[in-house]
């Protein structure tokens, strides 16, 4: 008998670590549509019509879609090294347009003058736009954690967290947005553990002040429940996107709204 239950139970803590397959929302493509979308009715709030508060609300649901599109990579992807380097050379690329599209530049990007010197002057200028970083870096150490948990390096996967953990309020969504990730890999093939999982960390994490339901306050976190439900709903459809949609439309759409803002 306990030899069963240990043999139970090491089946169940390595299909944590290391899911076979993803039982949950497997229509990744969709859920990335969808992702962008809201990413980009956020970000058109926040610089074009800042008097709608309500592209704001719409806008917390990408960052959830976007986690579970990363975990379920982690899981499916065959060339790990590679995967990890195009969110790597996403992030690099699209780190100044992020700083510009969405009024993140600082004083220390415009320190040199270009004519003066202009290497100096452009590296002062990508430098500096790192003081504020995008959602890659999160979705990108959130990455090499899935990762190094999927290849069993469990020290390696430690130190990643806890270097999350020490620089959190640098990181967009900070650790907590890591830990959501974190959940949607080690919960994918056990879909109504999922659901009733990662809602139940959404709501703990939405608390606050701003909105109030059934007499608890929440934040405006509180509106990403939904796409957390979604991710977690067994689903699969048949559309498909070109692999390059997604890391082209990121910086595109940043580039487009520094380029409406400034018009």
């Amino acid at each position: 008998m306990r030899s069963t239950l240990r043999r139970d139970s090491g089946r169940l803590l390595s299909s944590l670590i290391q899911p076979a397959q993803v039982r949950t929302n497997r229509d990744t493509d969709l859920i990335k549509l969808l992702a962008c979308v809201f990413m980009f009715i956020d970000h058109a709030g926040k610089m074009l019509f800042p008097q709608i508060g309500e592209m704001r609300l719409i806008g917390r649901l990408a960052f959830p879609m976007f986690a579970y599109c990363i975990a379920v990579g982690a899981v499916y992807t065959r060339d790990p090294a590679k995967y990890l380097s195009r969110i790597a050379l996403l992030a690099l690329i699209s780190q100044p347009f992020y700083a510009l599209g969405l009024d993140h530049a600082t004083s220390s990007m415009f320190s040199i003058s270009f004519h003066e010197n202009p290497f100096g002057a452009t590296y002062a200028f990508y430098t500096g736009s790192w003081q504020k970083p995008s959602i890659l870096l999160s979705l990108f150490l959130g990455l090499c954690i899935l990762m190094a948990l999927r290849h069993k390096r469990w020290t390696l996967a430690l130190f990643i967290y806890i270097l999350c953990t020490r620089f959190s309020s640098n990181l967009d969504y900070g650790v907590a947005g890591i830990r959501l990730m974190i959940l949607f890999y080690a919960l994918c093939e056990y879909p109504a553990a999922a659901l009733a999982l990662t809602s139940a960390y959404m709501i703990s994490w939405s608390r606050g002040l701003g909105y109030t339901f059934f007499g608890c306050s929440f934040g405006m976190r509180i509106f990403a429940l939904p796409a957390v439900v979604f991710c977690c709903l067994p689903m699969k459809r048949r559309l498909k996107l070109p692999r390059w949609f997604l890391y082209a439309f990121y910086p595109a759409h940043l580039i487009v709204l520094a380029i409406l803002t400034r018009i």
